[in-house]
């Protein structure tokens, strides 16, 4: 009984005195007090945090990297052959810092805020927000909503699910330099999420340019992602664990995405783009594929934009070791502009290669190279060549 009544006056006794910051101390018996003396030891307390909100949840990811760029000799454009140096860089090629706070009394609501630090084209890094949005679950059926700086519905669910190296790629649909660069995976708007066995779907209403690019006002875009579970599992991060396979239809049409100028006019165009995704998952392997079809809805320049044309890619990955820490990872791009008639339409395409280690659920390295062979005869041929990749994503 002594030591329960001893206890509670300990218990007591740190509530009390915890928001001053008091140091404690503690007797051989359990007895608490506020100054040293021998036979005292110094009571070990956390360091509180302060917040109005009923619960707070941190994370991060970071991509430590090396790269070295051995580029393809020579591009010859109007009988002038230029040469791009050859490149080597240690590397953070991204860090994410992460907050949620539980705000509401549903425990599966809260507000998100995700840090984003990046290099810019000038090679400086540059800190944004990537993410901060208010999620409300269930405002419907099976639905919740994202209203804010949001998911766009494609990225996520193809990074979790399909390809989940972003560490050394971007998805097709993002990739600049051997794809069409149609968007980027965060933008202000509203997105709403429906989630049942057999189905689930984002879809939503953004400005459209994306979260690092300015609004020009012109008109919203209308995205979508529809996934049906074919046997009736979500395998979001959880491929070395779950049977799973997909089927998806996903797209965009983007009012007012860029201006074009031909001559003395000028044109709002729109950009509008379909595609068609699998995913089949077995602890052991996984194997993906996609088709992008894409057009502009521009009558002076049409079938001129890098962004008009249709593409393909297909991933895979083995895995191997008790516990399927060890993965063999490849992956092949194809990008067709579209060109008016008669015209050559020149390919991009890109091929991945590596393996990665598992190390733990915070750690995983990736060694891999990946080889530019664009034949668009443009300045982006310039990054024709073969990169090889070293890669620590740290994350907790």
């Amino acid at each position: 009984m002594k030591k329960i009544a001893l206890s509670a006056l300990a218990a007591l006794t740190l509530g009390s005195v915890g928001a001053n910051a008091t140091t404690l101390y503690q007797d051989a018996n359990g007895q608490v007090f506020t100054k040293p003396a021998e036979g005292r030891t110094e009571i070990k307390t956390p360091t509180p945090v302060f917040a109005h909100a009923d619960k707070l949840k941190f994370s991060g990811v970071t991509y430590i990297g090396y790269t070295y760029d051995n580029y393809k000799d020579g591009l010859t454009s109007n009988g002038v052959t230029s040469y791009k140096d050859d490149t080597s860089d240690f590397e953070i090629r991204r860090a994410y810092f992460q907050l949620k706070a539980y705000l509401l009394d549903d425990p599966k609501s809260y507000y998100r805020i995700t840090f984003d630090i990046s290099k810019d084209v000038t090679g400086d890094e540059k800190v944004r927000a990537k993410y901060a949005y208010l999620y409300l679950n269930n405002i419907f059926a099976n639905t919740g909503v994202e209203i804010g700086l949001a998911h766009r519905p494609w990225h996520d669910y193809e990074e979790h699910n399909a390809w989940c190296y972003r560490s050394i790629s971007k998805v097709l649909i993002e990739d600049k330099k051997h794809g069409p660069d149609l968007s980027n995976s965060a933008d202000f708007g509203v997105m709403f999420k429906t989630r049942t066995q057999y189905f689930d779907a984002d879809y939503g209403l953004f400005n459209g340019e994306g979260y690092h690019s300015k609004s020009n006002g012109n008109g919203m875009s209308f995205e979508w992602r529809a996934t049906a579970h074919l046997l009736g599992v979500d395998g979001k991060d959880k491929q070395t664990q779950k049977t799973y396979w997909d089927a998806s239809f996903f797209g965009q049409y983007n009012q007012g995405h860029k201006t074009v100028t031909v001559g003395t006019k000028t044109e709002n165009q729109d950009l509008i783009f379909g595609a068609l995704h699998t995913v089949y998952n077995q602890p052991s392997f996984l194997l993906a594929a996609q088709y992008v079809y894409s057009d502009d809805t521009s009558d002076i320049a049409h079938n001129v934009s890098a962004q008009a044309g249709e593409g393909y890619s297909v991933n895979g990955e083995f895995r191997m070791g008790s516990e399927k820490q060890y993965r063999v990872l490849a992956r092949y791009d194809v990008w067709k502009k579209e060109q008016p008639s008669g015209v050559k339409e020149p390919k991009d395409k890109g091929y991945i290669i590596g393996g990665a280690w598992h190390q733990n659920k915070n750690v995983e390295w990736i060694a891999n190279v990946i080889v530019t062979d664009n034949e668009d005869g443009s300045v982006k041929e310039k990054e024709n060549g073969t990169q090889y990749m070293v890669t620590a994503e740290v994350k907790f």
